[in-house]
């Protein structure tokens, strides 16, 4: 057979040269402001003690049971660390798994994990609730100053005393950023805590991986108005092509990276060696593993295809999830820059100095895409017209 290279799934892919962007050049961030000591409590089903957060996580909270318990790190992975790696990572890695090169914008943020899914793999209100309201309660011994929520609730809710809309409005007037996913159903309507109306709701955009604007185009996500009347989502961030790393010493880990390394295959040869011990991760026979056929290369071009293989240790991933700590990562390098801002006013520099897509309707991407340099640097010499909001309890 003629041996073909096998090919990834990225637009303007170029054989045996990875080519997706690095998020903070995706989205135009200053590099030269990190988010120094800002933290950023990120709410999921999960985490793991990836290197690219390794040092800077304050505290890890398990909220999924009638006790929060908390520890100094991440005690045990599952399946369901992955998701929370995902949105940590991507929110606030320095990327020394990539050699730098999939770095956040806020890679000298700290973090505090707060885990929400039941073993089973669950997420449901009441512990999503009682994470938020942990968050509340040690706001002042952790210092939290943004909450990413990657996860939704359970049904749509127009009771304006509904527990989690009243939990994020108290953070909201503690000083504490409440950045959420819209989610990706493309649908008009909206759970908890997205469609509370103190939440920063983020929808997403799909910039094709490519700066070719032209290209861009409105990412699937939900949409709907808040029982006070107000449009979500308020803003949109890149929600698709964003590097990911794999969860350690998964399946899908162990699988991606043999599927990486055959992206570098440059012959046959160079195939046949990366499938004679690894046939059997790759759900291949041992007869297969050795004669390598057509039927069997295009299984494996599907397998990459459908991890979205970007190297043996990176795939890309998309959705709200990511978009929303990529926000959460803006706004952590807005307050390194000018640590009195408050939620509202975090809020009003991220809408005002957005960019709307063409041709959607506002209900649909409320402001538009952030700007992060021009948000920074509208943040550094902001003065807040208003009075900062005060505390309450009720």
């Amino acid at each position: 057979m003629t041996f073909t290279p096998f090919r990834s799934n990225y637009p303007q892919f170029v054989p045996h040269q990875v080519t997706v962007l690095p998020t903070p050049q995706r989205i135009g961030a200053l590099t030269d402001v990190h988010g120094e000591g800002v933290v950023i409590a990120y709410v999921d089903s999960g985490f793991s003690r990836h290197p690219d957060i390794e040092g800077r996580v304050i505290v890890h909270a398990d909220a999924s049971t009638h006790h929060v318990v908390e520890t100094p790190h991440v005690a045990q992975t599952s399946p369901l660390s992955w998701h929370g790696q995902m949105t940590s990572v991507i929110g606030s890695g320095d990327g020394r798994s990539s050699g730098g090169r999939f770095t956040s914008a806020a890679p000298r943020s700290k973090l505090v994990l707060v885990k929400v899914s039941t073993p089973d793999g669950r997420i449901k209100e009441p512990d999503i609730l009682r994470g938020l309201r942990w968050i509340y309660d040690t706001r002042h011994r952790y210092g939290v100053r943004i909450v990413n929520v990657s996860v939704g609730g359970d049904y749509v809710s127009d009771d304006p005393n509904h527990p989690l809309y009243a939990v994020v409005r108290r953070l909201h007037a503690a000083g504490i950023v409440v950045v959420v996913s819209a989610g990706n159903a493309n649908a008009e309507y909206m759970v908890p805590p997205a469609s509370a109306p103190h939440a920063l709701t983020v929808g997403g955009y799909d910039d094709q991986n490519t700066t070719d604007e032209r290209q861009w185009k409105l990412f699937h996500h939900n949409f709907a108005r808040t029982h006070e009347w107000k449009e979500k989502p308020e803003v949109l961030a890149s929600a698709a092509w964003i590097a990911s790393p794999l969860l350690p010493d998964s399946d899908t880990a162990r699988e991606v990276m043999l599927l990486g390394r055959l992206l570098d295959a440059r012959s046959a040869a160079d195939v046949l060696e990366v499938l004679k011990h690894g046939w059997h991760t790759l759900g291949l026979t041992h007869d297969e593993a050795h004669t390598l056929t057509d039927e069997v290369i295009t299984r494996l071009q599907a397998r990459i295809y459908e991890h979205k293989v970007i190297n043996e240790h990176y795939q890309h991933v998309d959705g709200t999830s990511v978009a929303a700590p990529i926000v959460s990562s803006v706004i952590a390098q807005m307050l390194e820059v000018n640590p009195a801002l408050t939620p509202d006013d975090v809020k009003h520099i991220l809408t005002a100095t957005a960019q709307p897509l063409p041709d959607v309707p506002p209900h649909k991407q409320g402001a538009g895409r952030i700007q992060p340099a021009a948000a920074v640097t509208m943040a550094r010499h902001f003065t807040a017209s208003l009075p900062h909001p005060q505390e309450h309890t009720a």
